[in-house]
């Protein structure tokens, strides 16, 4: 059986630019990221592939084109989940 290994991205949006990727870690690294976020408030979204897609970039580097859609979709969960969106 495959040892799980958690694996937690951290994003950061500030209009009018793309957001970007300010943190990546897996197993122990990954659960403080969760655990932080959490602390401060934000909500945490499970998305395996796209997690795995932003961990290939590189920190504060902005998403590519590629993943806006994907992108957008946990930022408007994240914004509905804050009471921002209906």
């Amino acid at each position: 059986m495959k040892k799980s290994n958690p694996l937690a991205v951290a994003l950061k949006y500030e209009k009018p630019h793309a957001p970007r990727v300010v943190a990546t870690g897996r197993g122990a690294v990954a659960q403080a990221i969760v655990d932080k976020a959490r602390e401060c408030g934000v909500p945490v979204q499970e998305n395996p592939s796209l997690a795995e897609a932003l961990a290939t970039l590189e920190l504060d580097q902005e998403i590519p084109e590629a993943l806006y859609k994907a992108v957008a979709q946990v930022l408007a969960f994240l914004m509905r989940t804050a009471g921002h969106l209906q």
